[in-house]
């Protein structure tokens, strides 16, 4: 099976922090040397695990808010 490479090129957000110190961040990741993409998903401390996740692109992302701003304002 072929290494996954990544690498966060910028730290957008912790969203949530369990007590079991695990996070939920969004960040931009660059996924086996590819253009960023929005990703949010759980670390362990230190972030020497990670949980599984979404990747969005940009467009995505924009898609997303659209629809979350007309769902909280109902």
């Amino acid at each position: 099976m072929k290494d996954i490479q990544s690498e966060i090129t910028k730290e957008i957000a912790v969203l949530s922090v369990s007590e079991s110190g695990y996070t939920k961040e969004i960040n931009l990741v660059s996924w086996n040397g590819a253009e960023p993409k929005y990703d949010i998903r759980s670390f362990s401390p230190n972030r020497e695990k990670c949980g599984k996740g979404i990747t969005l692109t940009g467009t995505e992302v924009k898609m997303l808010l659209e629809a979350l701003k007309k769902e909280l304002n109902n």
